[in-house]
């Protein structure tokens, strides 16, 4: 029931952490899979080693005993010598951050992806006009015959998710268009600690999406409307507003990497590592922080937003972290905190019993559309200048509740109870598409 470790190779325990972590992700190895498919022809076969989706597939195969290996230890230095190919500078006699890894490896494989053709080669156009000649003789003046155009690279790896930025001015309410930016993984500040209460994973979560005031910017809608106050078609200066700013998630992640930043600075400039303990559980509910493009205000959209949409920041006065109204009205609580509930422990007890499946605990018609069941957790020890990164990841196997710790080449196993207690650095999660495939408490 365990797995192999990895050789540490002088300094490279980042690497090997992040790689336990991926290889717990079966959506992302099932979408290595189908990407490097393209380089199984024969022309291909002997250039595999210096693609990085392929050296990286061959890696996490293993390390999720996909792939029958002898070694109880595995050398990793491979996945190093396709980065450097990549004109990435890894030394592994220094001190690297598995962050910066991660990325390196999400920005490398989009890199790969855009390297393969859009569009297929352009042919001779009058051989194109003949509708006698069938596909299999047309034929490329360079390249030969007619290469089969896969789907299988247009596909975003499922790290891969949208931000959603939106724009509301104070003084009309007008709405700026909603702009969207791409995400690998959720870098989340912890927020200042309030003495006595535990720091949760949705106090990192609602700080990340927490409105904020923009102050001095132009407003288009109240200049418009100065304007035709004004007669004789005078021009007038352009309206400088307060707008609210809001993140929300406009496209949630099959694999939801979430990274919390332990850096800080001192008064001096120093940085220095905030040691505290963030709690999280082994599902979370994202449903939330998921951006909803308004329409219709309808009865039946207003009993929507009361059953799942939260406990979202108000968008005039500021408000984080606080239930709506509506939801106050109705003497309703959120559907769970992720980590801990802020009012009492018994909302979210349940999600602490190893190996219920929380969907049980809900109505179907208030079910989380966007629920993630933990996958792996790296942990950093040690200060801002040395430490060391270790692993907690669940054994392979679709319904496996074993977990394990993992340094290196030490592999052993461990309780979801020692793992919740764990410092996190990065975490991992893969979604649980559980309302169409709703599961009772006895399976995980």
């Amino acid at each position: 029931g365990l797995v192999p470790g990895l050789l540490n190779l002088g300094n490279t325990c980042f690497m090997n952490s992040l790689l336990q972590g991926l290889s717990s992700c079966p959506s992302f190895i099932r979408w290595l899979e189908e990407f490097t498919a393209q380089y199984r022809t024969e022309q291909e076969k002997s250039r595999e080693h210096q693609y990085l989706s392929v050296t990286l597939l061959q890696l996490l195969r293993a390390l999720s005993c996909q792939e029958v290996t002898e070694d109880d230890v595995l050398d990793a230095s491979c996945l190093l010598d396709v980065l450097r190919m990549n004109r990435w500078q890894i030394s592994s006699f220094e001190e690297q951050d598995a962050h910066e890894l991660f990325h390196v490896l999400t920005s490398s494989l989009e890199d790969e992806r855009e390297r393969q053709p859009r569009v297929t080669h352009l042919f001779d156009v009058h051989s194109l006009q003949q509708p006698e000649i069938t596909q299999k003789q047309i034929s490329c003046r360079t390249r030969g015959s007619l290469p089969p155009v896969s789907n299988h690279w247009k596909s975003q790896h499922p790290f891969h998710g949208r931000l959603t930025s939106n724009m509301v001015c104070k003084h009309c309410e007008h709405q700026s268009p909603v702009r969207f930016d791409t995400f690998d993984s959720l870098s989340l500040s912890i927020p200042a600690a309030v003495w006595g209460r535990p720091m949760t994973l949705d106090h990192c979560l609602h700080h990340f999406i927490s409105s904020e005031s923009v102050k001095d910017v132009v407003c288009d809608n109240c200049t418009k409307i100065q304007a035709e106050g004004i007669l004789n078609g005078q021009s007038i200066e352009n309206q400088r507003t307060t707008f609210v700013k809001q993140l929300k998630l406009g496209k949630l992640p099959q694999c939801l990497c979430i990274h919390l930043q332990r850096l800080s600075w001192s008064n001096q400039g120093t940085p220095l590592k905030r040691h505290e303990h963030v709690q999280f559980n082994e599902f979370l509910v994202m449903d939330i922080y998921k951006y909803r493009v308004p329409g219709p205000k309808s009865s039946q959209e207003q009993l929507s937003r009361k059953n799942s949409e939260e406990t979202t920041p108000g968008a005039k006065d500021g408000r984080a972290g606080k239930p709506s109204d509506a939801e106050q009205a109705a003497g309703t609580k959120p559907l769970f905190m992720n980590g801990a509930s802020s009012s009492s422990s018994s909302s979210s007890s349940f999600l602490m019993s190893p190996g219920t499946f929380p969907l049980a605990a809900f109505p179907e018609c208030r079910a989380p559309l966007y629920l993630y069941r933990l996958m792996a957790v790296v942990v950093h020890h040690g200060d801002m200048h040395s430490g060391h990164f270790v692993t907690f990841r669940r054994a392979p196997g679709a319904r496996s509740t074993q977990w394990l710790w993992i340094s290196d080449e030490s592999v052993r196993r461990a309780s979801l109870h020692e793992v919740l207690a764990a410092s996190a650095y990065l975490l991992f999660y893969e979604r649980v598409h559980g309302r169409a495939q709703p599961q009772s408490p006895a399976q995980d």
